[in-house]
């Protein structure tokens, strides 16, 4: 690299050396001076040119090398695996990461169980005039922790005025359950407004029209920041989005969700569904 340098300094100099040469055979031998004049700026603007153009070239072929070698890194590295079964996993990892690119491509920011929490608990801590949620009954809302503080983060935005509507996708049996009636009536007293959707009314988890491969537990914060469960969880439990598309999309299946769902109110210490099911029956 060092005698390449020195190459192209030399080949400089000597484009140079030529041009002031001619110079000076015009000036003092052929006596023409005005011609050694415009021989020796022209001879020292080509030098000057070239050598620009040399550090250009040389500039944008280490920058041409570099990402070259940085997106050919994964295969560099696959190639130089020589045991057959570590070129199995490997080749597995690689699968795996390229989902999780595809991902980040869209937008979508991929978390663990407890990154997920942590990240819905921190946009609700944000949310400054309203939440949106569609959530599945499950257990751990009183009892787990990362749920727990998530569920907390509601309940301080409910104290700084931020207007809360969850919506909980059930079976119709399940709204006498003593289970159900806890978390309900939790909800109801910290102020959340509270809708329930029956499962069998909705569509297909893979209904393209509703947004293909929907989990039903969902939040939407300010209409700025999504937190979605994965309907599969696999390496991941869920995914974040701020992207403005991803959200717009979230918002317009929260409508449906919401036109299809029911109100709920609360009689005689039990939580019952307006013009439908009471939990009276339990």
């Amino acid at each position: 690299m060092q005698n390449k340098i020195k190459l192209e300094n030399m080949a400089i100099l000597v484009e140079f050396l030529a041009g002031a040469g001619l110079g000076v055979l015009f000036h003092w031998v052929l006596h023409y001076k005005e011609a050694s004049y415009v021989i020796f700026g022209v001879g020292v603007l080509l030098s000057l040119a070239t050598y620009l153009i040399r550090e250009e070239l040389a500039l944008l072929r280490e920058k041409l090398t570099r990402h070259y070698d940085q997106s050919h890194e994964l295969t560099f590295a696959l190639a130089r695996i020589a045991d057959a079964d570590c070129q199995v996993k490997a080749t597995e990892l690689l699968a795996t990461t390229k989902k999780t690119m595809t991902l980040l491509q869209e937008g979508f920011v991929p978390l663990d169980e407890t990154e997920f929490w942590l990240e819905a608990a921190k946009a609700a801590e944000q949310a400054s005039w309203e939440i949106k949620a569609v959530d599945p009954v499950t257990t751990g809302w009183d009892t787990k922790g990362a749920m727990l503080n998530y569920y907390r983060a509601n309940v301080r935005a409910l104290e700084r005025g931020v207007r809360i509507t969850r919506i909980f996708v059930i079976k119709r049996e399940e709204i006498a359950e003593g289970e159900l009636q806890k978390l309900l009536l939790t909800h109801n007293q910290d102020g959340i407004e509270l809708k329930v959707a029956y499962r069998d009314e909705l569509p297909s988890l893979n209904d393209t029209i509703w947004g293909g491969n929907c989990s039903f537990s969902f939040g939407i914060f300010d209409n700025r920041v999504v937190t979605d469960v994965f309907p599969n969880p696999g390496n991941y439990f869920g995914r974040k989005t701020s992207r403005a598309a991803e959200v717009g999309k979230y918002q317009r299946l929260f409508d449906l969700i919401e036109h299809i769902s029911h109100r709920v109110t609360l009689v005689e210490g039990r939580v019952v569904v307006e013009g439908g099911v009471s939990g009276a029956a339990a």
